[in-house]
């Protein structure tokens, strides 16, 4: 048989109608301990999601354990992205067993699911496996998560990888979004987003932006 390309997207390409993001625990006493990845970096990250998120429009559960009594604020990055949102305040180190939460995922009512936040083998392993459990798409933001270890997190990330879950990168996620440059309604908000939080791809961005008005797609 003869297969016929077309030239249409991926069923397991993201898109941001197709899935809600859940953003756990990013949290000043959370970060203290993560040592798999830089906090700087980490920061970055997952101000580049939050950002993306908000700019198209995803559907986004943010989440803290213990806010007032132990764990600290949520990042002013996420939160200034979603200024307004409630937070989802809980005790359970499983988000997927706060009754709160799982009211949000079912009025949102999506299957595909995207996850990140601290510490990678608790606050996202717990809900990723739960969620596959129950039937749901899941994905997970790898470099938007981190743990006390390089061996915490790469553990936890195989762990989940190895039950179904989807890995991929922050950068990736916003790129996935836009996924065409022609598309003019967000190719700003895009390119805006990965200059603030992109490292070396947004100073690359800029160079090309400043020195010759080069532009992706034009």
């Amino acid at each position: 048989m003869t297969l016929n390309a077309t030239p249409t997207p991926g069923n397991l390409l993201v898109s941001p109608k197709d899935h809600a993001l859940i953003m756990i625990d990013f949290q000043s006493q959370m970060s203290f301990a993560t040592k798999s990845i830089d906090a700087v970096q980490l920061r970055n990250n997952a101000a580049l999601v939050a950002n993306a998120a908000a700019g198209f429009k995803v559907p986004t559960i943010l989440t803290t354990v213990a806010e007032k009594s132990f764990s600290g604020p949520m990042f002013a990055e996420i939160t200034d992205a979603f200024s307004g949102q409630a937070l989802l305040d809980r005790t359970s180190m499983n988000t997927w067993e706060d009754a709160a939460v799982i009211e949000e995922v079912n009025r949102i009512g999506k299957k595909r699911l995207v996850f990140c936040g601290l510490w990678t083998s608790v606050c996202i392993v717990g809900p990723t496996l739960s969620a596959l459990d129950q039937g749901f798409e899941v994905y997970v933001i790898a470099d938007a998560c981190g743990d006390v270890s390089d061996e915490a997190h790469e553990r936890a990330m195989d762990r989940m990888v190895q039950a179904g879950v989807r890995p991929m990168t922050a950068l990736q996620y916003m790129l996935e979004l836009q996924r065409d440059w022609a598309r003019t309604e967000t190719y700003d908000m895009t390119t805006g987003i990965a200059k603030r939080f992109g490292g070396a791809y947004g100073l690359g961005i800029i160079y090309a932006k400043t020195m010759f008005g080069a532009s992706e797609g034009h």
